[in-house]
């Protein structure tokens, strides 16, 4: 047998760690990717379980949120239910429905509306905005608790219902700070907001809004002003105020109360106005009551039958402290109390507006202003316009034909009166000679009219108390 070379090479053993298994490799591969999966798969779960959480989080907190809302506005439905002393309305629009309605009325009538509530609390001032197509947005102010805002709200009262009292922007300014400022910059002015809706809490509802001031401008140079006893309790249907019929009703003598020698005028020219447009779809139709004809039987028997756009009474209204029974609207041969006011057929549908054109409220007093902002509410009609304080014969008189001269020019009703507030406040409608200027036309005074007239409405005493009341459209 051959001997084998020992200087040749031996092949050397390969140690049994380093030896290739193909079934070992194949399922430590298969190992590696199930360890994988299972990771994968439970990262998912992890990430399904933190966007549940999430998702649940989020419908929580709208459902919350909207329940807050509910609450908040039938909280005001409330206070206007135990005062008239009837079931008003069920509250069932939350926050997703009206902002939905907001954008429906934005797109209708070509302007940008929001509401306001403003709740006064007993340590501090809560507010909540809701823009078209928004969320609630909410701010809470502990440095002004309600003595605090009540106090400042009776000073601006105090100021604006005495045209010669001395008038101080730092409580108006002060005011503004406190229920507009907080959203102006941030929400307002960026979704370019012109409408305000305000649902006023207790001891707010008499305040003269139009005569708050940023510093630079009145809130009526920036806005369109309404106040509402709550959203659920408005009528939000719209339609422009281009041609209808109207009722213009009022007296100048009464028996026992002061007399109002320009109403005649009043009464003359708004028909004129309305029924002299140029167009035939401008030009309305227009009865009137005057005077021994201005009786409650009468009002009935025109209204009845008949679909009036707009009633107007040029006659004492009084928004007194105490129960609905205890305010009125005076006739030339009775009162209508404002608890009956739902007993006249004031039209069906509802009436468009309901204009008192020379009322008064006890300022400060809940009850009274209560009754001013409910009587819309409380008479079914849609929209009405009234005043906080009586400021003057010829005064009421060119708030009034300026304000019906911009009716048919504006989209909505509020605007119409924004611009008869502008048109006073910078003195386009004053006194001239023996005529009351308006913005395009001039109405002649008779001597009667003319005695220890104003010359001058500028002051916000002639203009920040007119109020649109309920919807602004």
């Amino acid at each position: 047998m051959p001997r084998q070379n020992p200087n040749l090479s031996q092949p050397k053993p390969i140690p049994v760690q380093q030896r290739s298994n193909p079934f070992l490799s194949e399922l430590s591969f298969a190992y590696r990717c199930r360890h994988a999966i299972a990771l994968t798969t439970f990262c998912f779960w992890l990430s399904g379980v933190g966007l549940l959480a999430r998702v649940a989080q989020s419908v929580g907190s709208t459902s919350t949120t909207s329940q807050r809302f509910l609450t908040m506005e039938r909280s005001f439905e409330k206070e206007f239910e135990d005062f008239f002393g009837e079931d008003l309305a069920q509250v069932t629009q939350g926050p997703a429905d009206v902002a939905q309605t907001l954008l429906k009325i934005s797109q209708e009538t070509g302007t940008q509306p929001a509401v306001l509530w403003v709740v006064p609390r007993t340590d501090h001032l809560h507010l909540v905005l809701l823009l078209p197509g928004g969320k609630p947005i909410t701010r809470d102010l502990y440095n002004v608790p309600r003595s605090t805002l009540l106090k400042t709200a009776a000073t601006l009262r105090d100021q604006m219902s005495e045209p010669d009292s001395r008038w101080d922007l730092k409580t108006a300014q002060q005011l503004h700070q406190w229920l507009i400022a907080p959203f102006e910059q941030e929400h307002l002015q960026p979704a370019k907001i012109d409408t305000l809706l305000l649902c006023l809490g207790d001891g707010m509802r008499g305040l003269p809004l139009a005569a708050l001031h940023d510093g630079q401008r009145y809130l009526v140079e920036k806005y369109s002003l309404s106040i509402i006893p709550a959203f659920n309790l408005i009528q939000t249907n719209y339609q422009r105020l281009k041609q209808g019929k109207i009722l213009a009703a009022g007296a100048s003598e009464f028996m026992q109360m002061n007399a109002l020698p320009a109403v005649p005028v009043e009464i003359s020219t708004i028909l004129r106005f309305l029924q002299g447009g140029q167009a035939s779809q401008t030009r309305w139709q227009g009865q009137s009551l005057l005077n021994q004809t201005f009786t409650l039987a009468n009002l009935k028997s025109r209204l009845h039958g008949q679909r009036f756009n707009i009633v107007h009474l040029a006659t004492h209204a009084e928004f007194n402290p105490g129960q609905p029974h205890q305010s009125y609207i005076q006739f030339r041969d009775t009162r209508l109390n404002l608890d009956q006011m739902d007993t006249v057929e004031w039209s069906n549908p509802s009436l468009d507006l309901l204009v008192l054109s020379a009322c008064q409220t006890a300022l400060g007093d809940g009850t009274a202003e209560l009754g001013f902002a409910g009587v819309a509410l409380k008479s079914g009609v849609k929209t009405a316009l009234g005043s906080l304080w009586y400021i003057s014969d010829v005064g009421t008189l060119a708030v009034m034909s300026e304000f019906y001269q911009q009716l048919t020019q504006n989209p909505t009703k509020a605007a119409a009166l924004r611009q008869a507030q502008l048109q006073m406040l910078h003195k386009k409608v004053r006194i001239e000679g023996k005529n009351l200027i308006l913005s395009n036309t001039a109405i002649p005074l008779s001597d009667e009219l003319l005695a220890n007239v104003e010359t001058d409405f500028s002051h916000p005493f002639y203009w920040s108390g007119f109020t649109m009341i309920s919807s602004p459209w």
